[in-house]
């Protein structure tokens, strides 16, 4: 069943209506309490039916092929959103092509003090610093060996705040270890602006250190995982270019851009306000265009030689198509999904079909 335009608006106007009572809500607690009713909702087969019916979009065109891997539609869940692996089942009711988890750490760790986690609805942005909050990448591992729904997964992975950069390559291979099994793909995390120092790592030299040791690996367990790297909007162009020389150079498979930002200019929400918040990563509308532009730098410098998984500022049909154009191969969602609600998938994968009958 597809629902028609009509029925697309219905619900994005009742979606609307009902954020207005969540976002009175701490976004954190607000975070777990639907993700709870999801979960509700999943355990029962004829809601979960519905779920499927009307979040769905399904058409053979959608369908991409990277890396060996047959993605049904190019709409992602960005890491950050389940950081543990607790709700891919009940994700995959939302028709999500594929799901990364994450970022994981080896040990489990608090994150950072509360609040941690800001909304700027004027921007239609979140600003968050979160600190890879989670539960260890063995918990993580274990509940995605238990999960019952055919959807990928990719593993983000991380270090531990208390881990030394001259120790974390051996924070990424216990990762790689403990998810290599359950994933279908891994992605680097060392561009969250949230671990004090882990962004040293994406100089170049710590950086090759840790591809070329989990390169090693990944060949070493027999059938190799692709292997991406995420990295931050905030890097300088010769910065990209030492990205696209270690891609080749390492042979990992790909890239994630971008991670959130730490510029706070050209933002609606009063300075004050965004001040009083203080530190984290600022996600959401503001950082749509630097994402595109560091997508197509990226793109243009490679010539188009690695896929690119694009994130950032995407919440519509729109959206997505212009980071495709600018040389994406797959897009992930997170800010928007929850300014946009539980139909955003649809109505992305609905317009890409629709913009390419045109």
């Amino acid at each position: 069943m597809q629902l028609c335009s009509g029925g697309v608006i219905y619900l994005w106007r009742m979606y609307r209506l009902l954020r207005k009572i969540l976002f009175s809500i701490a976004p954190e607690e607000v975070h777990y309490m639907v993700m709870g009713w999801l979960r509700r909702a999943y355990k029962i087969a004829p809601s979960r039916w519905i779920m499927r019916k009307m979040f769905t979009y399904d058409h053979p065109s959608l369908a991409k092929e990277f890396w060996g891997i047959r993605f049904p539609n190019p709409v992602g869940l960005a890491a950050g959103f389940d950081k543990d692996a607790r709700w891919v089942d009940e994700l995959s009711c939302l028709g999500f092509g594929f799901v990364e988890i994450g970022t994981v750490t080896p040990k489990p760790q608090p994150g950072n003090d509360k609040p941690r986690l800001f909304r700027l609805p004027a921007d239609e942005a979140l600003i968050n610093r979160m600190g890879f909050n989670n539960q260890g990448s063995e918990v993580a591992a274990q509940r995605l060996k238990q999960k019952k729904e055919n959807i990928l997964i990719g593993g983000n992975i991380g270090k531990n705040k208390v881990t030394p950069n001259e120790d974390a390559l051996s924070d990424y291979e216990a990762c790689f270890k403990d998810l290599y099994e359950v994933v279908d793909y891994f992605v680097v995390n060392v561009s969250s602006p949230n671990t004090p120092g882990l962004r040293e790592l994406q100089d170049k030299e710590p950086l090759m250190r840790i591809l070329n040791r989990l390169k090693t690996l990944n060949e070493q367990m027999g059938s190799p995982k692709p292997l991406l790297l995420k990295i931050a909007p905030d890097l300088t162009d010769s910065q990209l270019d030492d990205i696209v020389e270690i891609v080749a150079t390492t042979g990992i498979q790909g890239i994630v851009a971008t991670n959130t930002t730490i510029d706070r200019s050209n933002l609606v929400t009063p300075t004050a306000e965004v001040e009083a918040i203080g530190a984290g990563g600022l996600s959401g509308k503001p950082l749509r265009k630097r994402a595109t532009e560091v997508i197509r730098y990226l793109h243009m410098k490679s010539a188009g030689s690695f896929p690119i998984i694009a994130v950032g500022g995407i919440y519509t049909a729109a959206d997505a198509l212009e980071k495709l154009e600018a040389g994406a191969s797959l897009v992930q969602v997170y800010t928007g999904f929850i300014y946009e609600g539980p139909a955003i998938v649809k109505n992305i994968c609905r317009g890409i079909i629709n913009k390419n009958r045109n």
